[in-house]
């Protein structure tokens, strides 16, 4: 028996070791939807388009992982765009062009970080 317990130790390393690469690279793709998910949070939230700063969070709670990684880079991309827009001279975007970014996002996110299931059928 105790032969057994190493050599189930080590095939479990070597199968994370060659999931490390495609973990990282999810991890990444994640990473970057909620970066641009946060963009699009905060450049509402200088509009005043709370519809769509509404369907960011619930994107954000349902697709992100809820660590401090991801909610550090939320909040801080949320405020980056904010103080962008506001200082900036650029017009906000209509609801309709918020919506089409944020549903060609919540495509990205679901590949990237699939939303787990809630509640029963």
């Amino acid at each position: 028996m105790q032969l057994r317990f190493p050599s189930v130790l080590a095939l479990a390393l070597v199968h994370l070791a060659f999931q490390a690469p495609a973990l990282a690279a999810d991890s990444d793709a994640g990473l970057a939807a909620v970066g641009e998910l946060a963009q699009i949070n905060g450049q509402a939230l200088a509009c005043q388009d709370m519809a769509t700063v509404a369907k960011a969070k619930k994107l954000m709670l349902a697709h992100a992982p809820k660590t401090p990684r991801y909610g550090n880079l939320f909040e801080e991309s949320t405020n980056s765009s904010y103080l962008t827009q506001v200082r900036g001279t650029s017009a906000c975007p209509d609801s309709v062009t918020f919506a089409g970014k944020l549903d060609a996002l919540a495509k990205r996110l679901q590949e990237a970080l699939p939303a787990a299931p809630t509640g029963t059928p």
